[in-house]
């Protein structure tokens, strides 16, 4: 008898749930059925695999090590997976993370690019935190995920795509109280000038402390909104002033009128957005040409805001 993959499943779900009755049913089979592989699988190896208490069960010290070539054959046959499934390009099932900060806006543009591409693609879209995102990737359930440098864990390769500039976004009296020209006014010189930022968890609220070189105690700041459209009507209204990606401005100025942007003096602050993959995932044709889809969306959409001044209301105050 020799093992097979779908035992080393079994296994791996049994290790995560140390419970036989649990481990079956994330594996959508019965809880009988998981046992008798279990048992076969530790006859084959002839040790036992867990220790089978009565409330639950604990790996063997030869359990654990067979659990670590589990996890082996796993990424391997997954890497044979994807490297099948894009023999020649992007087609097929695409799984793909992005941050909020980025989703409603990247994404109808990146949905009509890849699907005029290729009609029956299949593209799953999950929105999260970046370290959600990572953590979705580096266990598989992510082909490739869009956020915003720096990389947040080892084991994992970006393309760089664009430069997404920040704008200071407020209200009419909030950036007459400001009081500096486009040619002085720096992130870092909002005197006591009340920030809003999103919520703990979002990688724009730390790159926005940096550019403003504000600590998460500085008695101007509240970290409370949940989105950037929260945001940005907190701001319209009149309670402080943010940080507005370009990506966003025009979508967002639309929805909140009463916001206007200021542009920062050179250099202004930016983000890096890329693409990220695994490091053992292969990323030839693919990985690049979902590069490249992403890049043009993103370039129409910080253009719109940099050139086109009344598109996304930069300077009207």
């Amino acid at each position: 008898m020799t093992l097979t993959f779908r035992q080393l499943t079994y296994f791996r779900a049994l290790a995560e749930h140390r419970h036989f009755g649990r481990a079956a049913a994330a594996v959508s089979v019965s809880q009988p059925a998981l046992s008798v592989q279990i048992r076969d699988m530790e006859t084959t190896l002839g040790q036992p695999l867990v220790e089978r208490r009565a409330r639950d069960v604990v790996l063997t010290p030869f359990g654990r090590l067979m659990l670590g070539h589990a996890a082996e054959v796993n990424t391997a046959m997954r890497n044979l997976e994807e490297a099948a499934r894009w023999h020649g390009g992007l087609s097929g099932l695409l799984r793909i993370g992005l941050i909020p900060t980025l989703a409603p806006y990247l994404l109808p543009g990146a949905l009509e690019a890849l699907r005029s591409g290729d009609i029956s693609m299949d593209v799953q879209v999950q929105e999260a935190k970046t370290d959600r995102l990572t953590a979705d990737l580096l266990a598989g359930r992510l082909d490739a995920v869009v956020m915003a440098l720096p990389l947040t864990a080892e084991g994992l390769i970006a393309q760089p795509l664009f430069q997404d500039r920040f704008l200071l976004a407020g209200s009419a009296a909030r950036l007459a109280a400001v009081g500096a020209s486009a040619e002085a006014l720096r992130p870092d010189g909002l005197g006591a000038q009340q920030l809003l930022l999103l919520e703990d968890g979002h990688c724009l609220t730390d790159q926005a402390l940096e550019a403003c070189r504000r600590g998460r105690g500085h008695a101007q700041i509240d970290m409370g909104a949940s989105s950037l459209a929260t945001l940005t009507q907190l701001v319209a209204a009149g309670f402080g002033l943010t940080l507005m990606p370009e990506i966003a401005a025009a979508a967002e100025v639309r929805g909140a009128p009463g916001v206007h942007l200021q542009r920062f003096a050179a250099p202004e602050p930016a983000r890096t957005i890329c693409l990220v993959r695994r490091a053992s995932t292969l990323g030839e044709g693919w990985f690049s040409q979902l590069a490249d889809v992403l890049t043009g969306v993103g370039a129409e959409l910080t253009q719109a805001a940099r050139g086109g001044g009344h598109k996304a209301g930069v300077g009207g105050h």
